[in-house]
């Protein structure tokens, strides 16, 4: 095989690779969206608390964005589960970088001990830059989607929509794991070990 050969067969592997890649990214961040999403709609009650505590806009535009998000999110998750076309995935892409600075800046605040707002649980989540990191990582998942064509082979988009799913499930662990790291249950499991 000669080096162009070789070349050409690299590429179109790694153009593949990266359609799988970003239409996973697209369905993960797609199920991430339309969960934060009912979980807003479902304690709606809460989220102008949850935006206020953020202190980043004025109280005017507090409710107006409380009663606008979930439904953002849900249009954004449905419409990346569908795909992912760029009119999708730059907003997307927007949204997570807006919750990635508003985390951040607080963080910066020292104002670690509010609840992030990512979907409401039973376990409150505080702010740290795990999460920011996080949103990063999530950006950087959709952003793959903004080049690629869907896949064209029924494998890659079973592959894909696997890899999506994941995606999701490890982003539900890794909300469950660092909420309990901050909760009550896990002071007192701590404190006990300090005692011996």
């Amino acid at each position: 095989m000669s080096a162009v050969a070789a070349d050409l067969a690299v590429s179109g592997l790694g153009m593949t690779g990266l359609r799988v890649m970003g239409l996973a990214g697209a369905f993960g961040v797609g199920l991430v969206f339309v969960h934060a999403g009912l979980s807003k709609l479902l304690h709606r009650d809460v989220l102008p608390g949850v935006i206020a505590n953020y202190r980043l806009l004025p109280d005017a535009l507090v409710a107006p964005v409380a009663a606008v998000l979930p439904w953002g999110e849900l249009v954004l998750g449905l419409a990346l589960l569908a795909g992912g076309p760029p009119l999708a995935v730059v907003p997307a892409l927007v949204l997570l970088g807006l919750f990635a600075v508003a985390m951040a800046v607080n963080i910066a605040r020292g104002r670690r001990s509010i609840d992030c707002g990512c979907g409401r649980s039973q376990l409150r989540q505080m702010l740290g830059w795990p999460l920011v990191v996080r949103n990063i990582a999530l950006m950087a998942l959709v952003a793959l989607r903004l080049p690629a064509a869907l896949p064209s082979a029924g494998f890659e988009l079973a592959t894909a929509i696997v890899g999506g799913v994941s995606l999701f499930v490890l982003y539900l662990l890794f909300n469950a794991i660092a909420a309990l790291a901050v909760s009550p249950v896990a002071a007192r499991v701590n404190a006990g070990i300090k005692r011996r």
